[in-house]
């Protein structure tokens, strides 16, 4: 890990990430070798910093939302970063027909869903969250994922977006709540900015928190991804 300047992610809260299940881990940062396949996923290699890139299942129902993930990569690539991506190494645990967008048949839910600021983090992912913070490295997490920072980091400053639904606007705006209730403070902001909490260096954006339009959620992005940057001294 310690090879790694910065570490971003993108609604890594939204899933396993929370759920305690025996043997859920981390692709390995410090020692993972990309395969040719996996050189797919990388940038080209270039001067910069090196990104770790955490995501968590496929698809906005159950996973890391696609636009988020591959804006995020757009945004890293004009930044000049060298990015290798990360998941937990797990069954799904929460599976969705996404033409239809509704659960499949056994499906079971994050913890964070039911359990709200009583939800469990997975031991790595929670680890990985405090060596970075520990080395002062700046974190990155867009959408639900601030919720992971809230209930790691003690006292951090983070957004989710608005705390009103504002008539289904912020239709998530009740997270903002449940991150107060962890300790953490909350900042409002609008779904184009992104909140840096300088010193904690751990940078937040809503995205998908709001119901608007992509190109939003994209300069939103571009705005952590730009401020998470910043920070590594790039």
């Amino acid at each position: 890990m310690a090879a790694f300047r910065v570490l971003v992610a993108s609604r890594l809260a939204a899933t396993p990430a929370f759920a305690p299940r025996p043997g859920l881990r981390l692709l390995p940062l410090g020692g993972w070798a990309p395969s040719p396949r996996a050189a797919l996923h990388a940038s080209a290699p270039r001067p910069g910093a090196r990104v770790a890139l955490v995501l968590s299942g496929c698809g906005v129902y159950d996973g890391t939302e696609l636009h988020e993930a591959s804006a995020i990569l757009v945004h890293l690539s004009r930044g000049g970063a060298k990015v290798q991506i990360f998941a937990p190494d797990v069954p799904q645990m929460h599976v969705v027909d996404h033409a239809k967008g509704q659960p499949s048949e056994g499906e079971t839910r994050s913890t964070f869903a039911v359990d709200g600021k009583d939800c469990k983090v997975d031991r790595d992912v929670e680890r990985v969250l405090r060596e970075f913070h520990g080395a002062g490295k700046p974190i990155g997490l867009c959408c639900i994922a601030p919720v992971l920072a809230a209930k790691v980091l003690r006292g951090v400053e983070v957004t989710v977006g608005h705390e009103q639904e504002e008539g289904g606007k912020w239709p998530h705006a009740g997270t903002a709540e449940v991150i107060k209730a962890l300790g953490a403070k909350h900042r409002v902001a609008e779904v184009t900015e992104a909140h840096v909490d300088r010193r904690n260096k751990v940078v937040t954006t809503p995205a998908f928190m709001c119901d608007t339009e992509l190109h939003l959620v994209h300069d939103g992005l571009g705005a952590m991804v730009r401020e998470v940057l910043e920070l590594a001294g790039h």
